[in-house]
């Protein structure tokens, strides 16, 4: 099989195993896709009561500003909970001879993506209804979303082998999420931290890649040499996390 035919034949092996998940996830469910939104709407029925009413706090245009960070942290957390048990939930496929395993993890978080760009489509025509909508910097959206996308792959190429080996991995990125679910601006803006943690807590890669989006979407600013670091780190994690997949990938079928 030459280059070009093993490309399409892994493009269409995503294609059916990203369909097939999202039949399974919305099989017999009357609402379907509409509970792609159920999640980030309810944190930000929540967050607007809490820090815009009960604790009044000074944030611009908070409902959309909240509801990106929502909606982008939402498509991070549920792609790598989900790409982490991604070699042990499908063992039937990774005992498959000539099946290559390196596609599951991308499966997730291509699956998870479809369900952010639906919430990203209905978000901008909120914004463009309500009159607030996205200037030119929205042709910017490709960008941070493949930043994300990349960061994302190669985070969950390195957690879904350690899972493979120590099943603790899962339980443990877990808590790990809810922390850093905290530890992103979210539901407030970075300069609210204090300033002499601000270069710990600039660590955080989706600190940046949430200044992106929200550049994009709300004209806010956003630190283009902080991204530029990402898109490297994104690109090593990637790289590394690939081949630390492959290295283990021999061994999967014994394991499972």
């Amino acid at each position: 099989m030459n280059t070009l035919s093993r490309a399409v034949y892994y493009r269409d092996l995503l294609r059916e195993l990203v369909s097939r998940d999202l039949k399974v996830r919305y099989k017999r469910s009357a609402l379907g896709f509409a509970w792609t939104l159920a999640n980030p709407l309810m944190y930000l029925t929540v967050f607007y009561f809490v820090f815009q009413m009960a604790m009044s706090i000074n944030i611009p245009r908070f409902g959309p500003f909240a509801f990106t960070g929502i909606l982008v942290w939402n498509w991070f957390q549920s792609s790598l909970s989900q790409a982490i048990g991604a070699i042990v939930h499908n063992r039937e496929l990774v005992r498959t001879p000539g099946f290559q395993p390196a596609i599951l993890p991308a499966v997730t978080i291509v699956s998870n993506l479809v369900h952010f760009l639906l919430g990203l489509v209905l978000f901008i025509l909120f914004l463009v209804l309500t009159d607030a909508g996205p200037g030119f910097r929205i042709l910017l959206l490709p960008l941070f979303i493949a930043i994300q996308f990349t960061l994302t792959l190669g985070l969950a190429y390195w957690l879904a082998a350690a899972n493979v080996l120590f099943r603790d991995t899962a339980h443990l990125v877990s808590v790990i999420l809810q922390l850093f679910f905290f530890l992103t601006p979210i539901f407030y803006q970075a300069s609210m931290v204090p300033e002499e943690y601000r270069h710990i807590y600039n660590l955080n890669p989706m600190v940046h890649i949430l200044d992106g989006y929200r550049s994009a979407l709300l004209a806010t600013e956003v630190s283009w040499s902080a991204l530029a670091i990402i898109i490297g780190v994104a690109l090593v994690l990637l790289l590394t996390g690939y081949r630390y997949f492959l290295k283990l990938s021999h061994a999967f079928a014994e394991e499972l």
